[in-house]
């Protein structure tokens, strides 16, 4: 805990057997207090790499639900655990561990209620080894949609983001995708609620068992993108009316 603010650490798991281990022997276990592995139906053992950890709440998609669908799993289960912050760390160990207390701390003495981990801010990105074409890409797509959902966010596609739970009683993640772009229709939900992101700089480390989406995948992934900062645009202006921008009512 930090504030009296208890803390879960959420692990989105696909094929991570071999780099799991690495991920969570760096969570700062003095702050935190659950950590939740979340499987989407790996073909490796990810999920007996967990077991081998101790880790105790283990959840494990007998089908593939894709990278949003298996997020969705976190934090339902995080608020099931009844945390009060929720760090979604990739178990690829892509993103060090050595952070969360850092991201913690800021949501935890109420600075932000969002933190995300930029590998943009500093020289993370290139010097972990990012492809050139994929920084160029990334650079590209955060300065659109800046310019789109009014934000100065350094990068919107970081996979290391630390939350306060108290955001999902405001927005409704079940309405949005259950692949890569979840991500961003979270951050564009985020945005439309009025609720600041803050950012901390991050080193990050690309190899062969890290995570990553082909070519193919990531211009998909782009398009889907500027599909969401247009709606956003859209909706801020009262031209469009996508659900995944309606608001729960106050409980």
């Amino acid at each position: 805990m930090i504030a009296n603010k208890k803390i879960v650490v959420v692990l989105p798991a696909y094929n991570a057997a071999k780099t799991l281990e690495m991920t969570y022997n760096e969570i700062p276990f003095d702050i935190v207090d659950e950590v939740v592995l979340v499987d989407d139906a790996s073909k490796d053992n990810t999920v007996e790499a967990g077991k081998a950890l101790g880790i105790k709440h283990i959840v494990k998609h007998e089908q593939n639900r894709g990278y949003g669908g298996n997020q969705k799993s976190c934090y339902a289960k995080a608020i099931e655990l009844g945390g009060d912050i929720v760090v979604m760390l990739h178990p690829d160990y892509q993103y060090t561990p050595k952070l969360i207390r850092a991201m913690a701390s800021i949501i935890a003495n109420g600075v932000y209620p969002v933190v995300y981990a930029s590998r943009i801010l500093g020289n993370g990105a290139l010097k972990g080894g990012m492809p050139i074409y994929k920084y160029i890409a990334n650079r590209i797509l955060t300065l659109t949609q800046n310019i789109l959902m009014g934000q100065k966010l350094s990068e919107y596609h970081t996979g290391y983001r630390a939350f306060s739970t108290e955001i999902f009683n405001t927005i409704d993640i079940e309405a949005n995708s259950d692949d890569f772009v979840f991500d961003n229709e979270m951050s564009a939900q985020i945005c439309f609620a009025g609720y600041e992101i803050g950012e901390v700089t991050c080193p990050t480390k690309y190899f062969e068992e890290a995570s990553s989406i082909n070519f193919k995948r990531s211009v998909t992934y782009g398009l889907g993108v500027l599909r969401v900062s247009v709606m956003y645009r859209l909706q801020k202006w009262g031209i469009a009316n996508s659900p995944i921008f309606k608001l729960k009512e106050p409980a």
